[in-house]
């Protein structure tokens, strides 16, 4: 097994697709295929599985795909040490699209004024879930979200941010949004048993409301269309609320307010000196 092979295993794990990681590495989507298939019967072991259009990683995958991170990791801390290093370093970040904006809008300026040698990467995922699943796959380095997350992921709390009400034009209500007239209302909200819907159901206990759940899904691409279209409203960050008006909809604060601390998140490993150098601007700064 040589760098190149490491390489090649690593780009697949993170974009998911042989055309994706084919094209970040610049090389014919048909001659990775044939590399990792190389690769696999020299180890004797299977790394990928098909899935649809995409791959997955196999359970010994995992385990082939951290020791590849962690070689080509060191393998760049001696390029930098011996100053030889022929590429830019490149920090990876896994974000929800709630609180991307804020990322790309404040942090990310902050780190790259002080870092501009450093390659910032962000890897987008769906929700929090996914944000933890990317940093136990070794996808990236840091991830941005609000808490919780599990026990084996180290947080480091940046800030409290606000949900608001995101509705079609037209809906008569009061600014702020008393949390009562929650009940009843028409929403946009995670399907039935996922942690986010949990929480959002322990919420709603809390302040004795029982909104209608018109529209359950997961992929929050759609939540704002599904806004837009005039099924249902929705509560999100307070962070999406610039897109929001753009796409021609209202935004309210709720009363009381409410609140979620969002944090950056790793694993309990050392971490890359690029990573915890953006810890210390981010600790500094606010995703909002």
């Amino acid at each position: 097994m040589n760098l190149q092979q490491l390489r090649y295993v690593v780009a697949t794990a993170e974009h998911r697709t042989m055309t994706d990681a084919a094209r970040s590495l610049y090389i014919a989507q048909p001659a990775l295929s044939r590399a990792i298939r190389d690769l696999e019967r020299e180890l004797g072991m299977t790394l990928f599985a098909r899935s649809g259009r995409g791959v997955v990683v196999t359970a010994q995958g995992r385990r082939v795909v951290k020791l590849a991170k962690e070689a080509l990791d060191a393998v760049r801390e001696i390029e930098a040490l011996s100053g030889h290093g022929h590429s830019e370093a490149e920090l990876r970040i896994a974000s929800t699209p709630s609180l991307e904006p804020g990322l790309a809008g404040r942090l990310l300026p902050a780190y790259s004024a002080e870092h501009p040698g450093v390659r910032v990467h962000i890897v987008r995922c769906d929700g929090r879930d996914g944000v933890v699943n990317a940093i136990r796959d070794q996808r990236a380095d840091l991830g941005l979200t609000d808490l919780p997350v599990p026990a084996d992921l180290v947080s480091h709390p940046l800030e409290r941010q606000e949900i608001v009400l995101i509705s079609p034009p037209g809906v008569d209500l009061p600014n702020p949004v008393p949390m009562s007239r929650l009940n009843g209302m028409r929403l946009v909200l995670p399907i039935p048993g996922s942690a986010r819907r949990r929480e959002f159901d322990a919420l709603f206990a809390k302040y004795g409301v029982t909104p209608v759940p018109t529209v359950q899904l997961d992929e929050r691409g759609n939540w704002l269309n599904t806004v837009r279209s005039g099924a249902a409203s929705l509560l999100w960050y307070r962070g999406m609320a610039e897109q929001a008006t753009r796409a021609g909809l209202v935004v309210r604060p709720l009363d009381p307010s409410v609140r979620r601390v969002i944090a950056i998140v790793h694993a309990r490993r050392r971490l890359p000196a690029i990573a915890q150098e953006f810890l210390s601007v981010a600790e500094g700064g606010s995703a909002a």
